[in-house]
Formats: structure tokens, C-alpha cells, sequence
């Protein structure tokens, strides 16, 4: 059973949803900082899909010099702030941490992240100098992670950049798919409106690309295209009865939970389908807003594609978890009641469903996290190529072929971590940049 009682009030809701990285005060961050024993050639930088110079921003924590810790984390990572605060510390600079393999608590890199990004943002300190302005325009296709970090390189580089996303808030998976016990939804916006403060890129919201006729004006207004389209909704499981009321897509649900909470509908008895982070994040949300949450996924714990930590979460929440069970049919009279579900036998790899082994749970709602859609009918409108995954086709500059558009984060990679999609919207960037030097 969960832990939490089904919040009434938004108080409650915040209650429940408290930080699981709480934010350090000076005092604790120093401490934290003296720990460090500043590698030559530290890990944990190499570790940093950014390459965050981490010795670097711990010293100058340590040294009084917090703006100057700020200013080496946005030097190479766009989203310093969010990226402290969601990023798996646990398996990227703090797994890697030295310490761990002297059986000492690895240094809380990220909450000294979020510790100095926290100060540059609430005073507005002035992080980035623009160079000179040029003639050239870029147009960026979804305000996510990938999309703004490639905004902000490209603006600081005196480009005139214009977003276009069709959500009405930025940007991405950050905000509406991330656990709102990793991030309030306020800091992920105060990051953008302070990126869109000292850089000077616009966004136009509400606004999809989506049409012959947007594309053509698209294309003959800009010097050059980024396409940080993420990827779409959750993709159909081919279970019986998945099209019933109650019966939702786990980002789906995430994002109704962290744009309105309280009308955010959840049910008592919770089935959350899957085993990966997203199935993770699905089950401690809904512990937390009170329901009985079981999670079934078809192989053995250890196939999980979840992180430990993440796993354990979801324990710590109140939820269980059923191991080797697919569902088979999702019941019920229009709404659902139940699911029916059988054993799963897995032999060399190959899995295969375990004979009179049907049993039935019953629930109210069923989430899926089995994976999302690639937005292929988008790139068809593009007419750019992508794989048999339907995922982005680019070279190694992030060129999507010999055209003027480049690509990155979700859409390419298929499914990362925000600090993935912030690395290669900068990268992206860098190659658009030196791409209008040429063609100028």
C-alpha cells in the first residue's frame, strides 16, 4: 500500500512531492565542497556528457567565488540548473566519483550544482557575453532541452535565432515528463526566462510546424533549421482493451500530473505497465498522490532498464512490483476494472508466455510506459531521412545530410536524458555555426 495519503490541497500535493535533492545553504555546500579532492583528469568530468570542468566549479564553491562556479557550469551546460536537479548523478560524475572505490560517500555533485546555479539565477547574475551580431537567422523546431541549448550557443554566437514550439510552456521532456519530485515545474521556467534575459533568443509558443505551407515559409525565411522535436506520444502496446477509459500513457499522465495536479485524475487501484525510468517516475507519482500501485514488467528485476536508485524509489513510495507478468487483456465496461495477466518464461533471451499461468488483478487505471512514438510524419513533411527506428539520421556534425538542417536530442538519439539533448544541441550548433560561416 502507499505511503501517502491522496492529497486534498496543493499544499498537500507539494507535501507529498517534496525535493528529493533538497537545496543546499552556503554553509553546507562549503563543507561538501572541501571534500573534494580535485583529480587531475577526473572522472567525473569525463563522465559529464556536457564535460562540465567539476574540480573547477567545487573549488571555486569552496573559495567563496559562486557566480564564478555558475559561470563555469553554463560554459558548458545550458541547463546547469535542471541538469543538477534531474540528471542520474548516481551513475554519470558521481558514480565515477573516486570515492567510491574507497567505500566513502561520493561528492553531491549535483546538489552543488543546483547550489551555485541556484544563486546566478535568483540575482540574475551576468553570465554570457554575445558576440557581435550577424545576418543570419536560425530557426529552431521544439523548445526542449536540445532545441534552447542549441538557441542559446547560436545566439551567443550573434546569430538571430527564432524557437517554434507547439506547447504552450518550454521546454520539453524537462517540464512536463520529469518527476515534479526532481523539479518544480517554477525552476525549470525561471532557467528558460533566464537564458531568454541574457541571450535574447525569441520563442514563439503555440506554434507547430506542421504543414506544407509553415515548412516552405520556414525554410525560405531562415539561414538554417535545428530540429529538436523530441519524440511523441506514448506508442500503442497492442493490449486488448488499452483504448478504455482509465487506460493512459505514462508521459501522458506525467504531464497532466505536473501541469495540474489536483485535477489530475488517478486512480485507487494503479497498474503501471513497463521497466524503464519512465514506468519508474509513473509509479512513484501515483503512490504519491495515494493509490496502490503494482508495477508488472515481463522479464526479471534485473532486466530492468530503470536505474537502482530509481527502483528503489518506487519501494520507498509504497509501490510493488511483480516480475516475469505480461498483461494480456485490460477489462472492464468502458472504464477499467481489471487486467488479466500470465507468467513469462524467459529462455536464452527468448520470452515466451507460461502455460495456465492467467491470473487476474484487479485496478482502476492502467498506465503504459512502453515507450514513446518517433515523429515521423514530421520528418516525412521535412522529407528528412531517418532509420528503421524512425529516428533522425545525422552525421557526425549533426547535418541531416547535404541540407541546410541539422538535428538533436530525443528525435536522434531515441530516448536520453535531458543532459544528453542539452550536449548535442550545443554541438548542433557549433557545426550550424561554423556551416553559415562557410555559406557566408
Amino acid at each position: 500500500m502507499s505511503d501517502f495519503r491522496r492529497p486534498e490541497t496543493i499544499e498537500e500535493y507539494y507535501e507529498n512531492f517534496a525535493q528529493i535533492k533538497p537545496l543546499m545553504n552556503a554553509t553546507a555546500a562549503y563543507y561538501e565542497s572541501s571534500r573534494c579532492l580535485f583529480c587531475y583528469d577526473a572522472p567525473c568530468v569525463t563522465a559529464c556528457p556536457t564535460g562540465i570542468d567539476i574540480p573547477l566549479f567545487i573549488r571555486q564553491i569552496g573559495t567563496g567565488n559562486v557566480t564564478g562556479a555558475a559561470r563555469t557550469i553554463y560554459s558548458s551546460n545550458y541547463f546547469g540548473h535542471t541538469c543538477g536537479k534531474v540528471c542520474p548523478t548516481e551513475v554519470l560524475c558521481e558514480g565515477a566519483c573516486v570515492y567510491n572505490h574507497q567505500d566513502v560517500k561520493p561528492i553531491e555533485i549535483g546538489r552543488l550544482q543546483s547550489f551555485a546555479s541556484t544563486e546566478a539565477l535568483s540575482k540574475g547574475e551576468r553570465l554570457f557575453i554575445r558576440m557581435p551580431a550577424t545576418e543570419m537567422k536560425v530557426a529552431v523546431i521544439g523548445a526542449g532541452p536540445a532545441g534552447i541549448a542549441c538557441a542559446c550557443e547560436l545566439s551567443a554566437l550573434g546569430h538571430h535565432v527564432e524557437i517554434f514550439e507547439a506547447k504552450s510552456r518550454p521546454s520539453g521532456l524537462a517540464l512536463h515528463g520529469t518527476a515534479p519530485y526532481k523539479i518544480t515545474n517554477q525552476e525549470v521556467l525561471d532557467e528558460v526566462t533566464f537564458l531568454q534575459e541574457q541571450l535574447g533568443f525569441q520563442i514563439h509558443y503555440n506554434q507547430p510546424i506542421d504543414t506544407i505551407r509553415e515548412w516552405k515559409d520556414l525554410d525560405s525565411a531562415f539561414d538554417a533549421v535545428f530540429l529538436g522535436i523530441g519524440l511523441g506520444e506514448t506508442r500503442k502496446a497492442g493490449i486488448p482493451g488499452e483504448d478504455m477509459k482509465g487506460c493512459i500513457g505514462a508521459t501522458e499522465f506525467i504531464e497532466g500530473l505536473k501541469t495540474s495536479p489536483l485535477e489530475t485524475w488517478v486512480g485507487k487501484q494503479v497498474i503501471v505497465v513497463g521497466g524503464g525510468n519512465t514506468a519508474m517516475d509513473a509509479c512513484s507519482e501515483s503512490a504519491r498522490m495515494g493509490a496502490d500501485v503494482i508495477l508488472l514488467y515481463r522479464r526479471d528485476k534485473d532486466s530492468m532498464s530503470a536505474y537502482h536508485f530509481e527502483y528503489d524509489m518506487i519501494r520507498d513510495a509504497g509501490a510493488r512490483a511483480m516480475f516475469n507478468t505480461v498483461v494480456i487483456e485490460i477489462r472492464g465496461n468502458e472504464k477499467v476494472r481489471e487486467v488479466v495477466c500470465s507468467k513469462t518464461i524467459v529462455d536464452n533471451g527468448n520470452l515466451s508466455i507460461a502455460p495456465d499461468s492467467s491470473f487476474i488483478l484487479p485496478c482502476d487505471m492502467v498506465i503504459k510506459a512502453t515507450g514513446q512514438e518517433k515523429q515521423t510524419s514530421l520528418l516525412d513533411l521535412f522529407d528528412i531521412q531517418y532509420d528503421g527506428k524512425g529516428c533522425i539520421v545525422t552525421d557526425e556534425y549533426h547535418r541531416c545530410g547535404e541540407t541546410k538542417y541539422f538535428a538533436g536530442g530525443d528525435a536522434v538519439n531515441g530516448g536520453a536524458e535531458v543532459v544528453n539533448a542539452c550536449a548535442e544541441g550545443k554541438a548542433a550548433a557549433q557545426s550550424i555555426n561554423r556551416y553559415l560561416l562557410k555559406e557566408k
